[in-house]
């Protein structure tokens, strides 16, 4: 299961989609489905709307999330379109119905997209306010039974702080969930880790930017960060 932030979709740009760095994306995940990796994917909506900013701003929580939740099936929707120029079979299933533009999210079903070589974009989060993708991801990577979820961000993998601010930030290639926890490494919100870590989910955290990574990570290379239950 790969984690897609809204922000890796935009690019060099400030905000929206670049189509040249979703074409890379999907040519990568294409890559992973021709080598036999059953892929899913849940994608942010972060480039486009940040539901909790929002509603900092005034804006309802409720609603604001529930617009986010709409952020990403619109970067889901662009996903699988470079996908399928790419000749790659893929599914888009929303936890929020909206089945004009795609499938409902039904587990079985996902699982049988998977087992038939499509990829399997889960838009929409959980379907409820107040969960992030994160937590989407992680709850989606659970009941898929995947064996892997890779959170793909625009640093190296764990540091002890923020590796843009603070030069002496140390990188962790290997950590527990609980530790990520106790020191509040921003890995994740805490919700995606417990379930992580209560379901013995593995979690790898990596640079997407890194061309290449995620097929080296596949084909045994030490890429990024590894959280496991200690």
């Amino acid at each position: 299961m790969l984690k897609l932030s809204g922000e890796a979709l935009m690019g060099e740009q400030g905000n929206g989609i670049d189509p040249a760095t979703v074409k890379r994306l999907a040519s990568e995940i294409r890559d992973l489905c021709l080598a036999g990796v059953q892929t899913g994917v849940v994608v942010g909506g972060g480039n486009i709307l940040r539901g909790a900013e929002k509603a900092s701003k005034g804006l309802d929580r409720v609603t604001s999330d529930q617009m986010g939740m709409l952020a990403t099936v619109i970067n889901a929707l662009a996903m699988q379109d470079a996908l399928e120029n790419l000749g790659q079979p893929v599914r888009v299933m929303s936890a929020l119905k909206i089945n004009q533009v795609c499938e409902d999210y039904i587990r079985r079903r996902a699982v049988r997209h998977l087992e038939k070589g499509r990829v399997v974009i889960f838009a929409a989060g959980t379907g409820n306010p107040f969960f992030t993708t994160d937590s989407a991801a992680s709850l989606r990577a659970i009941e898929i039974n995947a064996e892997l979820l890779i959170k793909a961000t625009k640093v190296d993998g764990v540091y002890s702080a923020d590796p843009m601010k603070d030069a002496n930030a140390k990188l962790y290639r290997r950590l527990t969930y609980d530790q990520a926890l106790e020191e509040k490494l921003n890995v994740m919100d805490a919700t995606a880790l417990v379930l992580c870590r209560d379901n013995k989910m593995p979690l790898r955290v990596m640079n997407i930017f890194e061309s290449g990574a995620i097929m080296r990570l596949m084909q045994g290379g030490s890429v990024g960060s590894l959280i496991e239950t200690g």
